[in-house]
């Protein structure tokens, strides 16, 4: 599958209650109510808390659904009469596991429209004599890997009953969405759109999450952020071709939905909506979504939940508009029409009967109170809060929509290494030459003599496979390959060399040498992995920055840093290895990486964090995170993703984090040296830049008398709340305040 990417929350809880450190507006020092140690114990609790379960229930969902998916009832038509007809049916139907459900049609039209309007995910038509040739249908614009599934699951059907096999694709995916990601990431899109704004607003312009306000500003965001979506897929990207008005009418709606749902979870839970928001629209949306992996081969509850969550609806929805002509589009776009009408009416039901005032937000009720635009930042204006709270959201949206689609929308191999093997020197360069004018794009050719050597090259993944010629006239060709090292370009080096066999008039035998576990079916466990700790290193940053802003010295967090990075690696193992089953082994080795990767990522987040604010999560996301993913060959490969992730996969950290932990489970440890040696240079890049932060900070201090105050100094009339945020003032709206960032920087807030 390829890996979705969410956006970490806009900041952690609120620091405390009105006498915490920073309430008190000093850092250390005793203010009229500081808060108790028991108090203060509680809030890096709750700080740590966050981002420990945003990991845990986005990998906990997608290792456990996707690490070994096995089809469950998938709806198969087949197409035929008579007793043979019957036989086949029936011997599908006691398959082991019962990985089909199927359905007997007595016509081979009837069979295809059920599989263009997607009732049933492949048709197998049968000989009507009996003898000849079987056809498997299937649909990849439907799903790429459901296709390839129905195929691997009828084929030995046919050819137990000693059929031919021919295949035809009713609805093929478009070339310039070879990879058919479009929907998912333009689904992702949407997700994001409708719910990260809400985090944001919720401490910078509370006074706007009234219905009365909130309709008419969500009516038009959701009109800028799908035609955003739209514009990256289509024109810029070219993963789309036309359907602007009917695609913007499905992205409105959708976000539309989502961000009133996403309203409704914030009335009543405050800061913790962002929680329930990324657990219904990401971590459970993705495996019930069939955008990635079929939803077939998902457990049964997600299968059930297709029917029912929003991203699931976008994804069919759009899949209708793009490449089934609006089949079902209706019955998909139905749920998503049931989240808005039922999130708006109990939002009313909650504003009428309790008011409009958001837990744990600052009581206000209009934009004469400066206010943070993001936690943990200075005050700002309200002109410049409401410009953060669409940046940032708009800044995920472009880096998660254009990165993603960018880099997989199309892979295309190109200079994979391969070596072809002969007994003699010579045989083997007339070979390689005679290959190059038909493969010298697609693959770098190399010569050898031993097929020792080449195996060996093969484990420490310098080369992709070695095709080993015939040693005598009648023998076969073999290719040996490493599923191990990415399932994705074992497949497509096995289908290139099939094809030169055949023009060879030889017999090709393969040989995997470093198979995948039953426990990694798909080799994706590696990828979810290294970003696990990716992402645990840089949302700690982001939470401590937002929630525990008198932490303004590398010393007052180093040693949270290196606590948090060994206590999550201990349990992203268990989690991944004794609870799933999916890792298995290695324990000590992927829980020391683990804690060092995740300690290095976050010091390398604090530099920026420190220095810019919780803006800075945007880049930091988008190197560490988004460009690693397609680096990292975890999920494709990397000789199918443009060239310039090859240099990019050599110096960031997530390809290294995924490369040890493939290298641990099937290669012996091949490599890690190097892998430890990237992660280490960014670690000591980022304690030393850390320290350089120190420096400039005391230095800014020393200009600006009284500097490390983090609230607003209250004007008499002024009140603070239990978060610690200045209250509405109840006379005249003040024209300036003088405010103090965490880091001791002075900025002067305009009248609003």
């Amino acid at each position: 599958m390829e890996p979705s990417t969410t956006a970490p929350s806009a900041g952690g809880p609120p620091p405390g209650g009105s006498g915490s450190p920073a309430a008190s507006g000093i850092p250390g020092r005793p203010g009229p109510g500081e808060e108790d140690r028991k108090t203060r114990i509680a809030r890096y609790v709750a700080l740590f808390a966050m981002p420990f379960l945003m990991v845990t229930m986005m990998y906990a969902a997608y290792v456990g659904t996707m690490h070994a998916p096995a089809p469950k009832d998938m709806p198969v038509a087949v197409v035929g009469s008579g007793q043979v007809a019957e036989q086949v049916v029936a011997a599908l139907d006691v398959l082991p596991g019962d990985p089909v459900e199927p359905r007997l049609t007595a016509s081979t039209d009837e069979a295809l429209e059920l599989l263009k309007d997607r009732e049933v995910s492949g048709v197998f038509e049968i000989p009507a004599s009996g003898k000849g040739a079987a056809v498997i249908h299937t649909a990849s614009a439907g799903g790429a890997s459901q296709a390839s599934t129905v195929q691997q699951l009828l084929a030995p059907v046919a050819a137990e009953n000693q059929w031919q096999i021919a295949t035809e694709e009713t609805t093929p995916l478009p070339d310039g969405d070879m990879s058919g990601t479009a929907v998912l990431f333009a689904g992702m899109g949407m997700m994001l759109a409708g719910y990260v704004p809400l985090s944001v607003a919720m401490m910078g312009v509370p006074f706007l999450l009234t219905l009365r306000r909130f309709v008419p500003i969500l009516i038009g965001w959701s009109a800028v952020t799908s035609t955003l979506i739209w514009t990256i897929l289509g024109p810029v990207v070219g993963a789309v071709d036309g359907h602007y008005l009917e695609f913007l009418g499905i992205g409105m709606l959708t976000v539309c939905a989502v961000g009133m749902a996403q309203l409704l979870f914030t009335k009543l839970a405050g800061p913790l909506a962002v929680l329930i928001g990324m657990l219904l629209w990401v971590v459970l949306g993705m495996p019930a979504s069939n955008l990635a992996l079929s939803v077939h081969s998902m457990p049964g509850f997600f299968q059930w939940l297709h029917g029912g969550l929003p991203l699931p609806a976008a994804g069919e929805a759009l899949r209708s508009l793009l490449y089934f002509d609006n089949r079902g589009i209706g019955g998909y776009l139905l749920p998503l029409v049931f989240w808005l009408v039922g999130a708006f009416l109990l939002s009313l039901l909650k504003e009428r009967r309790s008011g409009t005032m958001i837990p744990a937000a600052p009581p206000v009720t209009d934009s004469s109170t400066p206010l943070p635009a993001l936690s943990g930042g200075p005050v700002r204006s309200f002109r410049f809060r409401c410009f953060t709270i669409a940046a940032f959201p708009l800044a995920i949206l472009i880096g998660v929509v254009g990165t993603m689609s960018a880099s997989m929308h199309q892979p295309k191999i190109h200079d994979m290494p391969v070596v072809v093997v002969a007994s003699d020197a010579g045989q083997a360069e007339q070979m390689a030459k005679g290959l190059e004018p038909q493969l010298g794009e697609m693959l770098d050719l190399r010569t050898g003599t031993s097929v020792e050597e080449a195996k060996e090259q093969i484990v420490e993944q310098e080369i992709v496979g070695a095709y080993v010629l015939p040693t005598s006239a009648d023998g076969p060709a073999t290719l040996y390959t490493a599923s191990g090292a990415g399932s994705s370009q074992q497949m497509a080096l096995q289908g290139v060399f099939q094809q030169v066999a055949a023009g060879q008039k030889i017999a090709l035998e393969t040989n995997d040498i470093k198979p995948l576990t039953q426990d990694d079916t798909m080799g994706s466990n590696s990828m979810y992995v290294g970003m696990s700790w990716i992402m645990a290193g840089f949302l700690i940053m982001a939470v401590l920055r937002g929630g525990a802003p008198e932490l303004t010295r590398t010393r007052h967090f180093l040693v949270k840093l290196a606590g948090w990075a060994v206590g999550i690696s201990v349990w992203l193992w268990f989690l991944f290895d004794v609870l799933i089953g999916a890792v298995n082994g290695h324990a000590l080795e992927l829980i020391g990486f683990g804690a060092l990767t995740v300690f290095c990522v976050s010091l390398v987040t604090g530099v920026f964090t420190r220095t810019f604010g919780l803006a800075a999560i945007i880049p930091v996301m988008l190197v560490l995170m988004l460009a690693g993913v397609p680096a990292s060959g975890g999920g494709l490969s990397l000789y199918m993703v443009p060239e310039v992730f090859q240099t990019l996969h050599n110096v960031l950290p997530l390809p290294a984090a995924v490369d040890t932990a493939r290298s641990l489970v099937y290669f012996d440890g091949h490599g890690i040296g190097g892998n430890l040696l990237t992660i280490g240079v960014w670690g000591v890049v980022g304690l030393v830049l850390n320290f350089v932060v120190d420096l400039w900070l005391a230095r800014r201090e020393k200009k600006v008398p009284g500097a490390g105050a983090v609230s607003v100094t209250p004007d008499a009339s002024d009140t603070s709340d239990t978060s610690g945020s200045p209250a509405a003032d109840s006379g005249s709206a003040r024209k300036d305040a003088d405010a103090f960032t965490s880091d001791g920087s002075r900025e002067s807030v305009p009248a609003t």
